[in-house]
């Protein structure tokens, strides 16, 4: 049986570790083949039906993807070096495969011949697919002539390289400072036990998250605090510097061979703010709109630093978290030492699986027979409570370690299909294994809100609608939406407790919230220079990388550039995202409309949480963003609730 043709829903058989680079080089050849037969029988064979046509194209996009899932998530997680390099080039080979045909104009023949208002008739789905391939024919430049596909074709290719490299280098540079014990001052305890001096004498704190984010936030040397910060932001420099000006330039070729003015109209015109021009706009309009907030938040950093540094004139961001937890626990009485004792991993992770569950309809049962890629992964089997019914299997992957993808993700391992085959996909993260920060928690929360997605959204025909398929610029809405859960008192005290078993105080976390809105001024300044790093760069040329990254530090975001820093070389985003970071913060705009319609008395309501379940999730991409929204909604999104909670 093909793994395009498994009716018995059984999950997908992972490899035992060792043999992870032979089983990605079996699969890859054989898939590989598989879908160059079933494209080769299209072309030289097509049914006169269309609906049949289109049945036969998402059997070869089913096999790409059935290969490409678990060769990505395996390249970011697994801890053999040669696995990870096995699974790039898989992926590379499926990138490669997939532009050739999106260039064949025989192939694309067969398509353009067909007719989607005709086929609506027949099935509305087949049809919004096939607009959709013949939108991916036109912008991959099938109608170029030979010498600008070749070229295209190779541009592709070394873009997918260059991806890669980046991440892998991002990836690999763990960098680390060296101190003195005495220099641990303000660390929790149980930190600090966990980092014992070497033989030198002095504490290695790298910058991995366990390590920095509490350094970061408890440290009181703000010296180390500065070294902590320039190591972070320059890992992958200078190596990524170089691979970035290729990436930007090979974006920029390619979009004007294939018709447009710019990389950002060319990723923009699939999402939905259409226009490469409307994201600097929006930049710009956010941006204003956190003016007044950001600087109130900004000036009172300034004012708790000069207490302690009375000649300071501005702060940074190697001072802001600092003094951000400083004001915090002085002025709102929230020490995140005291909220992070009841926060434990393990009870974490439980509560998570038991409110995702209770919300969505969702039972959450261990996989015995799961072969895991490292014995810190857990995994699970996905029930629909209601009925019994399996629709998916997870995988949590939460903890650090040498070679891992080093920021917070949701990895797909399979595509779900009705009938067909399993959703599976893995949560990619870098917490620590004992006490956490309440960030960790509404992290976890964030992630888990894609993997549900990809779970719920994986039970229709179509594999191109399958899971988080909908518009990229929306992907985020559903997971800043979950992450809303995180702050509710009632929801966090029952698997929030300390050691003596006591759950975390209603009154603590009230506080936590109020204290939460300090900074989101100045945090939405931040994203909005994310934005315009990421859009900027794929806009214009840029000569020097870090010297844009200044200038644009200092127009958008109200922390002033820390020289000798250069960030934009560990700005994973600058890959996945491209020119598109702005989305998270359009994303938010979409998600406090979505939580306007819960109860905040109740959040665990079951009735609105399955219709948002029903009516966003799980339809996947079978609907535009807007109208899944309004669906929910009873009614067009709009900025309202967003502008409030911003003004608050």
């Amino acid at each position: 049986m093909t793994d395009t043709a498994r009716t018995d829903l059984t999950p997908l058989a992972l490899p035992v570790p060792d043999d992870a680079a032979s089983w990605l080089q079996e699969r890859t050849e054989r898939l590989l083949t598989q879908a160059r037969d079933a494209v080769d029988a299209l072309k030289h064979d097509a049914p006169t039906d269309a609906l049949e046509v289109m049945r036969r194209w998402n059997e070869v996009a089913l096999t790409l993807t059935n290969l490409a899932a678990p060769a990505h998530a395996l390249s970011e997680l697994h801890p053999d070096e040669t696995a990870r390099s096995c699974g790039e080039d898989a992926v590379q080979q499926v990138e490669r495969l997939r532009t050739g045909l999106s260039l064949d104009r025989e192939l694309f023949d067969v398509v353009d011949r067909l007719d989607p208002v005709a086929l609506a008739e027949t099935d509305p789905l087949a049809a919004r697919l096939l607009v959709r391939v013949l939108r991916d024919f036109r912008r991959a430049g099938v109608g170029s002539d030979e010498a600008t596909r070749e070229r295209l074709v190779e541009i592709a290719d070394r873009m997918v390289r260059l991806g890669q490299e980046l991440g892998k280098n991002i990836r690999d540079d763990v960098r680390s400072i060296k101190v003195t014990p005495s220099r641990l001052a303000g660390l929790p305890q149980d930190w600090v036990d966990a980092h014992p001096a070497g033989e030198d004498g002095l504490v290695e704190v790298t910058t991995d998250y366990p390590d920095y984010v509490p350094f970061k936030m408890f440290a009181d040397d703000a010296e180390s605090r500065r070294r902590l910060s320039i190591a972070y932001e320059n890992r992958a420099w200078p190596a990524n510097d170089r691979l970035l000006q290729e990436l930007f330039g090979l974006r920029r070729e390619y979009a004007a061979l294939v018709g447009y003015e710019s990389w950002p109209d060319y990723d923009a015109e699939v999402k939905m703010i259409g226009s490469g021009a409307a994201i600097a706009e929006f930049i710009d309009e956010v941006a204003a709109a956190a003016e007044d907030s950001g600087r109130r938040d900004v000036a009172l950093l300034l004012e708790r630093l000069q207490q302690d540094r009375p000649e300071a004139t501005s702060i940074d961001r190697a001072d802001a978290g600092y003094y951000s937890e400083k004001i915090r626990q002085e002025r709102f009485d929230v020490d995140a030492q005291q909220v992070r004792r009841y926060f434990d991993f393990t009870r974490v992770r439980d509560g998570l699986l038991d409110i995702t569950g209770r919300l969505l309809g969702l039972e959450y049962r261990d996989a015995a027979d799961a072969v895991v890629w490292h014995p810190d992964v857990d995994a699970y089997d996905v029930h629909l409570s209601a009925t019994g019914e399996q629709i998916g299997r997870i995988y949590l992957d939460l903890h650090p370690r040498e070679g891992k993808y080093k920021h917070a993700a949701q990895f797909d391992l399979q595509a779900g299909v009705g009938g067909r085959q399993l959703a599976e996909g893995v949560l990619g993260c870098n917490v620590g294994t004992g006490l956490i920060e309440h960030d960790d928690v509404v992290t976890l929360f964030h992630e888990f809100g894609h993997l549900v997605h990809h779970v719920l959204a994986g039970r229709g025909e179509w594999v191109r609608f399958s899971g988080v398929a909908t518009e990229w610029d929306f992907v985020e809405a559903p997971s800043q939406l979950l992450e809303e859960w995180a702050w509710d008192a009632g929801v966090l005290r029952s698997f929030a407790v300390d050691a003596d078993g006591e759950p975390i105080p209603t009154e603590l976390v009230a506080r936590m919230r109020t204290a939460n809105d300090f900074g989101k001024g100045s945090d939405a300044r931040t994203q909005m220079f994310y934005a315009a790093l990421s859009y900027w760069l794929h806009a214009e040329q840029v000569p020097d990388i870090t010297a844009r990254t200044k200038e644009l530090q200092e127009r958008y975001s109200l922390f002033p550039f820390i020289d000798g820093s250069h960030m934009a070389a560990s700005f994973g985003h600058l890959d996945g995202y491209s020119s598109g970071y702005y989305t998270y913060m359009w994303s938010l705009v979409i998600a406090k409309d979505m939580f306007s319609m819960f109860d905040r008395e109740n959040m665990l309501d079951p009735a609105m949480a399955g219709r948002y379940r029903d009516r966003v999730l799980a339809p996947g991409g079978q609907k535009d963003a807007a109208d899944l929204v309004a669906d929910f909604l009873g009614r067009p999104y709009d900025v309202a609730a967003f502008a409030a909670w911003l003004a608050e």
